[in-house]
């Protein structure tokens, strides 16, 4: 069953389950994931946030309660019988009180009458008192609406765990012997490709917290890193020249594999065979007659191309006989 919700979801995002490798040999390619402790801190950040706006509801619903109580006790108060008014010949307390001690006893209705409006700081008997105020229609009005806000707690919950899981799901990182590819996102389909041929910094970052769950945080940068950006997911900014595989466990063998294959991409010399093939189609495509040395270096290219191939097939078969 959620296999089959989940699908739909993505389906009707239209996010691609995987995304296609990039540039490189298909024998080279190696796919990392997010670790799964990377989705459990992200979950318990989600149910912080999630428990303090649960609070916040409750609190609001307790005062919003207390008001319609004090309402209801105000409509049930003046259907009942006022009761009998006292003697106007019998002296109050307070004026006994302030006779016996030489006081005078005018100014102590004033002063009770004015502790009697001095507005309470507590919210609930602040809220009661704006209720007796207000007219018949509006708490009604105000029942249905704790009940859509209700309703809108369970639902934004429900939908911010099913984007929760699914971004986790969708990270995708990517190693072949020339390139690199990092997608993420679900709202918003983040996917950058790298060439080795304009890598140049590789580094593992690593906080306190995510020494405690075998986390750290992967970051390659390419040439160009303090050009242009662009707005992510959730608004933040992303540098087109810096990538991240956050939220993995093996970082550092990550690290290795990319400076290995960098180095070996480096050492021999040839560049980026597509690059080079389509500067030959344009210099030819530009020029008026053949270039006999372009085109010895192009088939000069190309035999390397074959022969590094057929060298690479040699030590892996050689490698697999000697396993078996």
């Amino acid at each position: 069953m959620l296999e089959t919700v989940r699908q739909l979801v993505l389906r009707w995002l239209r996010v691609p389950p995987a995304p296609q490798p990039p540039a490189g040999d298909p024998a080279s390619l190696r796919i990392f994931r997010a670790a799964p402790n990377y989705f459990r801190l992200r979950l318990t950040l989600w149910g912080g946030q999630q428990f303090v706006a649960l609070l916040g509801i409750v609190f609001w619903l307790a005062v919003l309660g207390y008001a319609r109580h004090e309402w209801n006790g105000r409509v049930a108060g003046a259907v009942r019988p006022a009761p009998e008014a006292a003697p106007t010949n019998a002296p109050s307390a307070a004026a006994v009180t302030l006779a016996t001690e030489g006081g005078a006893p005018t100014n102590a209705p004033t002063r009770s009458r004015r502790a009697r409006k001095s507005p309470s700081k507590d919210p609930a008997q602040f809220a009661a008192e704006v209720a007796k105020r207000l007219p018949g229609w509006v708490l009604p009005l105000v029942v249905v609406l704790e009940i859509l806000g209700v309703l809108f707690f369970v639902v934004q919950a429900l939908v911010s765990y099913a984007v929760l899981r699914l971004d986790f799901e969708q990270r995708w990182y990517m190693v072949t012997d020339r390139s690199l590819r990092i997608r993420s996102g679900v709202w918003s389909v983040w996917e950058m490709t790298m060439s080795f041929a304009n890598l140049q910094q590789v580094a593992v970052t690593q906080g306190p917290l995510q020494r405690w769950l075998e986390l750290a945080d992967l970051k390659v940068e390419s040439a160009g890193g303090g050009g242009s950006a662009t707005t992510g997911q959730h608004g933040q900014t992303r540098s087109l020249h810096v990538g991240f595989f956050h939220g993995v466990n093996n970082a550092e063998e990550i690290r290795d594999l990319i400076l290995a294959r960098l180095r070996e991409y480096r050492e021999t010399g040839l560049g980026d065979p597509d690059e080079a093939a389509r500067a030959g189609m344009r210099m030819t495509a530009g020029a008026a007659a053949p270039n006999e040395a372009l085109a010895a270096a192009t088939d000069l290219l190309l035999a390397a191309r074959e022969l590094r191939r057929s060298v690479r097939g040699s030590t892996r078969a050689a490698h697999e006989a000697g396993t078996s």
